[in-house]
C-alpha cells in the first residue's frame, strides 16, 4: 500500500483515519471518515434533545416533589432503602440532600440530672451537675428529708453514691423508697477517675462533684428496688460475720494464753460467742423463710452438692445480682475471673483481682467440699489436677465453676442437675 504524500495534511489524516477505526468499527465512526465528526455529533444530540422535550415535560431535579425519576435503575446501585437516605425518611421531606446528616447519626435519650452525693457520718455533702449547685445538710432523718425536698423529680435525676461502711444505708433507703434511681458505686474507682481527671485534691464538696461526673460519664446499675426483710437480713448476716472473726480472734490468742485466769475467760467468751452466732442463724433462716421471693431462691440454690446455709445467706445478701448477669460478669463481679497482663511480646501471668472478698470466702469453702461432694466440680478439679496446675489455681477455678452453675440456676430456675447444667450457655 502506497502511503499519501506527507506534505498533503489532509490526506494524511484522512488515510489514517480510514486505516485504523473504519475496519473496527464501521458503523460507529462512518461520519468520522468524512471529516464532519463534531457537526453530526451536534446534530444527532439535538434531536434527541427535542425528541425527550416532546414526550416528557422538563422538570427540576432541586425542586422537592419533582416526579422526575429515573426510569432505568443503575444496576450499581443498591436496591434497598439507605436509612440515611431521603426516600426512608418520609417525615422528614424538607431536607435538600440525600447525604447523611449530622442529626442522624445520634439517636434521641433522654437526659437525666446526675446527683453525686459525698456521705459522712454527721453529713451529706450533694452536688446537682449541670446546674451548678451544691449544698451540704446534716445525715439524719431531718436532713434526709430536705434532700428528697431539694433533688429533681423522681425518675429525671440518677443519683451516685459511694459505699462508706454502711452510712450510706440510710440515705440510699429513703431515695430508693422515694422513687429516685440510687447508684452506689466503688469508691476506688471514683478516685481512680478523679486522678484520671488530673483532680488530686480532696474535699467533700469537690468529691461530691467528682462523684456526679463519674455517674455521668460511667452510667453505672441503679440498685433494685427492694423489701426491708433484704435489709435486715444483710445486718443480721454482717453481724454474724462480725462474731466470726471475733471467735477466730479469741481461739488464737487462747493458743498463746498461759494464764488460768486470762485462759479461762477467753474460753468463756469463745462460749458466748457460739451462743449468739447459733441465735444469729436460726434468725436469718426463720427470715429467709418468711421472704418467698428469699426463700425460692435458697431452695434452688441448696440443691447443689457442697452448697450449705450459710453459702446460701451469703450470696442472697453480698450478690443480689446473681442470676441476672452473664458468667462473665458475675465471675469479675465476684472477682474469680482471671484478667490478663500482656503488653507488647511480654505475655504476663493470668490472675484475679478486686471483687466482693465476702463472696470469696464463702466460695472458697464452699468449693473446698464441692471437690469432694460434687461430681461435676470433683471431675473439673481433677482434668486441671492432670493437667499439672498448682492447687489454688484448681481451687480458684472450681470457684468460678461453682458461681456460674449457681448463677445459672437462678437465671434459668432451674434445680441442680449435672446432666442438664453444663449445656446451658
Amino acid at each position: 500500500m502506497l502511503l499519501p504524500n506527507h506534505k498533503d495534511t489532509k490526506t494524511t489524516k484522512q488515510f489514517i483515519l480510514n486505516l485504523i477505526f473504519v475496519p473496527l468499527v464501521p458503523c460507529m465512526f462512518q461520519d468520522l471518515v468524512n471529516g464532519d465528526v463534531m457537526v453530526t455529533s451536534q446534530r444527532k444530540f439535538a434531536q434527541r434533545s427535542k425528541q425527550a422535550s416532546a414526550e416528557k415535560p422538563a422538570t427540576d431535579r432541586a425542586c422537592l416533589g419533582a416526579n422526575d425519576t429515573v426510569t432505568k435503575q443503575d444496576r450499581r446501585r443498591s436496591r434497598e432503602l439507605n436509612p440515611n437516605s431521603r426516600q426512608s425518611h418520609a417525615s422528614h421531606r424538607g431536607r435538600t440532600s440525600s447525604h447523611p446528616q449530622d442529626r442522624d447519626l445520634f439517636m434521641d435519650v433522654t437526659s437525666h440530672a446526675f446527683i453525686g452525693i459525698d456521705v459522712a457520718k454527721h453529713s451529706l455533702d450533694v452536688c446537682v451537675l449541670g446546674q451548678e449547685q451544691c449544698f451540704t445538710i446534716p445525715n439524719d432523718a431531718t436532713g434526709i428529708r430536705e434532700l428528697l425536698e431539694r433533688l429533681p423529680p423522681t425518675g429525671s435525676c440518677l443519683v451516685v453514691i459511694e459505699a462508706t461502711g454502711g452510712y450510706q444505708h440510710r440515705v440510699v433507703g429513703a431515695l430508693v423508697s422515694a422513687g429516685h434511681l440510687v447508684a452506689v458505686v466503688n469508691p476506688r474507682q471514683v478516685r481512680d477517675f478523679a486522678r484520671g481527671l488530673g483532680i488530686l485534691a480532696k474535699t467533700d464538696r469537690l468529691d461530691a462533684r467528682v462523684i456526679a461526673r463519674f455517674g455521668q460519664q460511667a452510667h453505672p446499675r441503679p440498685v433494685g428496688i427492694g423489701s426491708e426483710k433484704p435489709a435486715e437480713l444483710r445486718e443480721l448476716v454482717t453481724r454474724r460475720r462480725q462474731l466470726i472473726e471475733l471467735r477466730i480472734a479469741e481461739q488464737n490468742r487462747l493458743e498463746t494464753t498461759t494464764t488460768k485466769i486470762v485462759r479461762k475467760n477467753v474460753r468463756h467468751l469463745v462460749e458466748q460467742l457460739d451462743k449468739q452466732i447459733r441465735q444469729l442463724e436460726e434468725a436469718i433462716g426463720e427470715l429467709v423463710e418468711i421472704e418467698p421471693e428469699l426463700c425460692s431462691k435458697a431452695a434452688l440454690l441448696k440443691t447443689v452438692p457442697g452448697v450449705g446455709q450459710v453459702t446460701v445467706t451469703s450470696l442472697l445478701v453480698d450478690l443480689p445480682e446473681l442470676g441476672r448477669l452473664n458468667r462473665q460478669q458475675v465471675a469479675a463481679l465476684v472477682g474469680v475471673a482471671p484478667f490478663n497482663r500482656d503488653s507488647g511480646k511480654f505475655h504476663g501471668r493470668r490472675a484475679i483481682w478486686g471483687g466482693r472478698a465476702a463472696v470469696r470466702r464463702v466460695l472458697y469453702m464452699a468449693a473446698l467440699t464441692a471437690r469432694r461432694s460434687n461430681p461435676l466440680i470433683r471431675a473439673f478439679a481433677q482434668r486441671l489436677e492432670a493437667a499439672g496446675k498448682p492447687f489454688k489455681v484448681v481451687l480458684t477455678a472450681c470457684m468460678r465453676k461453682l458461681l456460674v452453675i449457681l448463677n445459672t440456676m437462678l437465671k434459668n430456675n432451674l434445680p441442680w442437675n449435672p446432666k442438664i447444667l453444663p449445656l446451658i450457655p
